[in-house]
């Protein structure tokens, strides 16, 4: 395995806390949201999760549909993750949707699955969170 590029996030606080990038570039403050009795106002590891998880998965959307030379323009993803609770152990789920404007629901569900193979996100959680794929 050839190293391409890593990634040095340092987290101080836990759900409370802050998040640095070692280049300075991501510096911010980390709260617990509202839902799980924080204060909110700030962003969460699940949204940060799905922050990342959205943008490598629409690369992955963008290098299959190339092949199959879809428009990529105005194609969106959105992943929601989700922190859950059961029998007293937590977990994350997540949703991803994607939206091609110039394909059908049915093509880009096919496109969206293709992708998920590929994604190194969705390849780094298979197995492990319980995750659904839609083309919409």
């Amino acid at each position: 395995m050839g190293k391409i590029y890593t990634a040095e996030v340092t987290a101080t606080g836990g759900r409370n806390g802050e998040v640095k990038s070692s280049d300075g570039i991501i510096d911010l403050i980390v709260k617990k949201p509202t839902a799980m009795g924080g204060d909110g106002n700030a962003t969460n590891p699940e949204q940060l999760f799905a922050a990342a998880w959205s943008s490598c998965f629409l690369g992955a959307v963008a290098a299959v549909g190339e092949k199959d030379n879809v428009d990529m323009t105005d194609a969106t993803v959105t992943v929601r993750a989700t922190f859950n609770e059961e029998n007293n152990a937590y977990f994350i789920s997540a949703e991803i949707d994607l939206h091609v404007p110039t394909l059908s629901a049915e093509q880009a569900q096919k496109l969206a699955q293709k992708a998920h193979h590929v994604c190194p996100y969705s390849k780094a959680t298979r197995g492990n969170v319980e995750t659904k794929i839609t083309g919409i």
